[in-house]
């Protein structure tokens, strides 16, 4: 007997002992890897920092210590203070938008469509358009002679029509619109595989109880897809922050700065205008701003989850 269990001890041991080797042998084969990559991203990160305390041109071979003064030309800045209202409005518009079309589209083509296939292909299309293919489509549609003018004058709305692309506000609106049409295909893909995994027997005896379609949305799909819309609510915020190709290639950031986003305010001051020490420290700001927006969007839902 005893010498049994120590047979089965030393098998025990065995086990332990291989699973410990595999665990640090996988170690071994990944480190490389995390290394490389967490480690280049926080050099990056790190060096950023220190040329935003440099005043640079980013070619010279020698650069002016500037402190903190880039960060204080940020704070008077009045187009830095806009493309933070430019964002906050992107996100906001596009936001709304996506989770109410997202979930639209998502619950009709959970229900019998015929051709819900195609359907499904021509509201992801628009994720997998390359901007910079599809900027002079843009360019075209909304100019003053463009499909959107003759769309107008056809319906008898010729009194709108205008130089879409030519004013601050209609130019950010055109924008927003193109935002909302090259996101609107994730949103749905996301609540379409949310709303796929709702019991159907939960819904069918909502039905027999005599829930009506408002009442099934607020205590049943709502609830399911909450987490989906929190992790919908970062990623947008995220992309608001660093929005680039759209408003660069569409509008430059233009007109009078009125579609500047922090990503294209970043490009012009480092690069055309060759200000790198002031690029980078809105570098920092936005790095910042990004990782302050995904906690708190974060954490503010799971609080309320959890009162809820």
């Amino acid at each position: 007997m005893l010498e049994r269990t120590s047979q089965a001890q030393r098998r025990a041991r065995a086990r332990r002992k291989g699973v410990g080797q595999s665990k640090s042998s996988g170690l071994l084969w990944i480190a490389p890897a995390l290394i490389v990559s967490v480690g280049l991203i926080y050099y990056c990160i790190g060096y950023t920092g220190l040329i935003s305390t440099w005043n640079w041109d980013g070619v010279s071979p020698t650069h002016q210590s500037a402190g903190f003064g880039n960060f204080r030309q940020l704070w008077a800045d009045p187009v830095f203070w806009g493309t933070l209202r430019h964002t906050l409005l992107y996100f906001v518009i596009v936001l709304v938008m996506e989770v109410l079309l997202g979930m639209v589209f998502a619950a009709l083509l959970h229900s019998k469509v015929w051709m819900g296939a195609l359907y499904k292909v021509i509201i992801f299309l628009p994720v997998v358009l390359a901007p910079a293919t599809m900027a002079p489509v843009f360019r075209s549609v909304f100019a003053p002679a463009g499909q959107f003018n003759e769309a107008l004058r056809f319906f008898g709305l010729g009194f709108l029509q205008r130089s879409w692309l030519a004013q601050p506000g209609t130019a950010l609106g055109v924008i927003i619109a193109i935002g909302i049409w090259q996101s609107t295909g994730v949103s749905f893909i996301l609540y379409f595989a949310a709303m796929g995994q709702i019991d159907g027997e939960i819904i069918e005896a909502a039905r027999l109880d005599g829930a009506g379609a408002i009442r099934m949305f607020r205590n049943i799909i709502w609830p399911s897809v909450r987490g989906t819309t929190a992790a919908l609510s970062v990623l947008t915020a995220i992309a608001s922050l660093k929005l680039f190709d759209i408003p660069y290639l569409v509008t430059s950031g233009g007109p009078d700065f009125g579609t500047e986003f922090l990503g294209t305010f970043i490009y012009r001051v480092s690069i055309p205008q060759a200000q790198v020490g002031y690029g980078a420290a809105l570098s920092i700001v936005l790095l910042v701003l990004a990782v302050g927006v995904a906690m708190v969007l974060t954490v503010g839902f799971r609080l309320r989850h959890r009162s809820e």
